[in-house]
């Protein structure tokens, strides 16, 4: 591996250089294992302790195939589906694995003992497989997080609805948690020019999830004038809604936990700002009764900062604590576009205030191809930016998890790989000097 990080930290070295490197036949990789599934039987959820589960392991690396391409990773970034795989809930990720491993020779190879995760990198192409054109070794890209097979009419229309679509390092193999990955050669797009390996890697997964459901037509199809009411508009997901907001015409209404994270939505831009903790909102009365005397005053909060309009849109993804309050305060005919339920994924409403307003909720599911680049090169263009707040090394992925699972966080938080340090891989300055007051703001500098 030295040899491929000294290629890549030379910065001249060419295409023809790259192919010709050796791949070693293991590499160091985040992992779980199958026969620690059972390790927090019994536990809470938030007592359960990722650095436990998470190792740092040797692994082989696995055979190349058409269509596909290996990549030497810089840097990656911590989701909730990391978290979620590392504390097995809703269920164990190997479910997942030997279902794939079921459906083709190829597809067996991800059927393993251990499961590498990671949905997010930033790094160099070193090898490409039999039908890839588009890319070459020596290319510096980012990947995007959704495996599809495409053998079904089903996702040609949108690559999301093929029965056979999957979230690399989640219900794949082979993430991008670890020194090298392997993708398939549809999700890589180029590396924004004037961010370093870490900031490159945060946004792949939740910016595009953030573009599908809030901007595009098959989620809210937000227009100029829109009230969007944005849960978690500091972290990784919120961030990047609360920018799109701002920039398609909109007006953000910023739900955070705490001073801290409002300061970051305003260094965005964001005005219309409401801190939970200050609030003190106790939208369920117990674990089994919510309290709608609760929801009317969350929405007579949010028309006293709107000017007394509810909002059209509500971008939704804690789930479980927050989705009755969302389907209470959309205004009528607004939508509710949700994802993810961090909080729990068995939603209760009243649907009195879904079905006699006439209100929709919009089911959203990461990105296609399409929507991945359109995210991405708002990126590489400097309209959207990163929202870094801290990058672990791979031996503290344990502890970055961790972070992310208590809401110890904010924006994003970094894994670096390869790289040996924060501040690399930045190939274009000027236009890094143009846009990194705001870099910096939505990092909290």
């Amino acid at each position: 591996m030295q040899q491929i990080l000294e290629a890549i930290l030379a910065g001249d070295t060419t295409s023809e250089e790259y192919a010709a490197l050796p791949l070693p036949e293991s590499y160091r990789a985040a992992t779980v294992r199958k026969d620690e599934a059972e390790m927090f039987e019994g536990l809470e959820s938030k007592d359960k302790d990722p650095r436990k589960s998470l190792h740092v392991d040797d692994v082989a690396l696995p055979e190349l195939g058409p269509g596909e391409a290996i990549v030497a990773v810089m840097a990656s970034a911590i989701n909730y589906n990391t978290v979620w795989t590392s504390i097995f809930e809703p269920v164990s990720t190997f479910g997942f694995l030997e279902r794939y491993g079921r459906m083709s020779p190829l597809s067996k190879r991800h059927d393993l003992p251990y499961h590498v995760v990671g949905s997010d990198l930033a790094g160099v192409v070193l090898k490409t497989g039999l039908g890839v054109h588009s890319w070459k070794p020596g290319d510096e890209v980012v990947a995007h997080c959704l495996s599809v097979e495409l053998e079904s009419p089903d996702g040609h229309n949108d690559t999301m609805m093929d029965p056979e679509q999957r979230i690399w390092g989640f219900e794949t193999n082979f993430g991008g948690l670890a020194h090298l990955a392997l993708v398939k050669s549809n999700q890589l797009m180029p590396k924004a020019e004037h961010l370093t390996w870490e900031e490159a890697a945060s946004p792949g997964l939740v910016n595009s999830t953030a573009y599908r459901q809030l901007v595009s037509r098959n989620g809210a199809g937000m227009k100029q004038g829109d009230n969007v009411l944005i849960w978690g508009a500091s972290g990784g997901l919120g961030g990047f809604a609360t920018q799109y907001a701002l920039n398609g015409g909109a007006t953000p209404v910023c739900v955070v936990s705490n001073e801290e994270k409002a300061q970051i939505a305003r260094n965005m831009g964001a005005e219309l700002i409401i801190n939970r903790s200050e609030a003190g909102y106790k939208f369920w009365k117990d674990e089994h009764t919510q309290d709608p005397k609760e929801w009317r005053r969350f929405g007579k909060d949010i028309r006293d900062l709107t000017g007394g309009e509810d909002v059209d849109i509500v971008f939704e993804h804690p789930g479980r604590e927050t989705f009755g309050a969302s389907v209470f305060a959309a205004r009528k005919g607004g939508t509710i576009v949700t994802c993810a339920s961090t909080s729990g994924y068995m939603h209760q409403y009243d649907n009195r205030y879904l079905w006699m307003n006439l209100k929709s909720i919009i089911g959203s599911h990461f990105a296609n191809y399409r929507e991945s680049w359109e995210a991405n090169r708002l990126i590489r263009k400097g309209m959207i930016h990163p929202t870094l707040s801290k990058a672990y090394t791979l031996d503290e992925v344990g502890q970055a998890a961790l972070d992310v699972h208590q809401n110890a966080h904010q924006g994003k938080v970094g894994i670096l790989c390869l790289a040996p340090e924060e501040g690399l891989g930045i190939r274009n300055p000027e236009l890094r000097a143009q846009h990194l007051d705001q870099i910096n703001a939505f990092r909290g500098v």
